[in-house]
């Protein structure tokens, strides 16, 4: 199937898979996306900036380090693609104009610091650290911290002084924030200032770096849509409710639907029997105080762990059908296991597998 026979409107899901990345046709032009780009274009001018990131389609949110062109994931440029991506990866990211203008905001903040250096500035990194420093793969981070604005989800301003900034910017960008009063009495609203005096010291202005090369444009993605899910499940596959399902099974007993509701109409008369939520729901602060003195590990992190296995368990219908006594055991040693794992390297699964 050639560029011009693909139509994103009528074609099969198994077609779809087939189908290069390059070969789609699509672009920001004429779409939602559109009115998106304009829209924080129109933000900016409104702050007096004179800069306008370029953006064009990638294969996820970016700015590449030192570019000053926004990458916009391709899924987002047509209906079609994204049902593929929330079917295949669970949600589509950026999906709706709301999410969409923040993460455009956020990636903003990236190509104004590198289209004028404000890294580099000597003030920037009083305030927010050094921008050479290592990206890990993930990043701990404390929940009730107010150095921190609070923009994307998961405390991101925490990950890296260059994410603080742009968080930062995001927020005093967004329009109707009122971020000297929401902010007021935190750390962060003297970070909101001083980007509030920095964005005004480059008004009128013109980047230093105008335009920048576009990494990862869609046009030269030459994998099918079908290896490049595989490659990102593969690459994100804790993120998924079915991360915990090869342990669990070595635990508890999963019921098919018929045994299940067989299972709950008879309750009454087998109460000895639990379910594996209700053993670990029992049993959870035991198990998180346990953990959190062997491993050290931030008790928040680990019941949010627990909390995902009991839904996870939960969801497959699963009963404790051993000794009591012996499934918390086990289920104390796999939570304990990726516990550390995360400790070590900041993966539940321990190192990420090669793709």
């Amino acid at each position: 199937m050639t560029p011009k026979d693909i139509d994103l409107d009528h074609i099969s899901e198994e077609q779809l898979l087939a189908t290069r990345i390059g070969d789609l046709p699509i672009s920001i032009g004429g779409t939602w996306l559109e009115e998106c780009v304009k829209e924080l274009y129109a933000e900016l001018d409104a702050k007096g900036l004179v800069f306008h990131p370029e953006c064009y389609l990638a294969d996820e949110w970016l700015t590449p380090e030192g570019e000053v062109a926004i990458g916009i994931p391709f899924y987002l440029a047509h209906p079609a693609l994204i049902r593929l991506e929330r079917r295949m990866m669970l949600e589509a990211e950026g999906e709706g104009k709301l999410w969409c203008m923040q993460l455009l905001r956020h990636e903003a903040g990236h190509a104004f610091s590198y289209a004028y250096n404000l890294h580099k500035r000597r003030e920037w990194q009083k305030v927010f650290g050094s921008s050479k420093e290592k990206y890990g793969n993930t990043y701990k981070f404390k929940p009730y911290s107010k150095s921190y604005v609070r923009h994307l989800d998961g405390f991101y301003a925490q990950y890296h002084p260059d994410e603080d900034f742009v968080e930062t910017f995001a927020v005093w960008l967004t329009p109707d924030a009122d971020w000297q009063k929401k902010y007021q009495g935190w750390k962060a609203l003297d970070k909101l200032q001083f980007v509030d005096g920095l964005m005004s010291s480059i008004k009128g202005v013109k980047p230093l770096k105008p335009r920048g090369k576009k990494f990862w444009h869609h046009k030269n993605l030459t994998i099918t849509l079908d290896k490049y899910y595989k490659k990102r499940y593969r690459h994100e596959e804790e993120e998924f409710p079915d991360f915990h399902d090869v342990q669990l099974e070595k635990i508890f007993t999963a019921l098919t639907d018929e045994e299940w509701w067989a299972f709950k109409k008879d309750r009454p008369k087998n109460k000895e029997i639990m379910t594996a939520q209700e053993l670990i729901r029992e049993h959870s602060k035991n198990i998180l105080n346990s953990i959190d003195r062997c491993t050290g590990e931030r008790k928040y992190i680990i019941s949010d762990l627990l909390k995902n296995i009991a839904l996870r368990a939960k969801q497959l219908h699963m009963i404790v059908s051993q000794s009591q006594a012996v499934a918390l055991m086990q289920l104390s040693v796999y939570v304990t296991s990726l516990t550390m794992n995360y400790v070590h390297t900041g993966w539940l699964r321990g190192t990420r597998k090669r793709t």
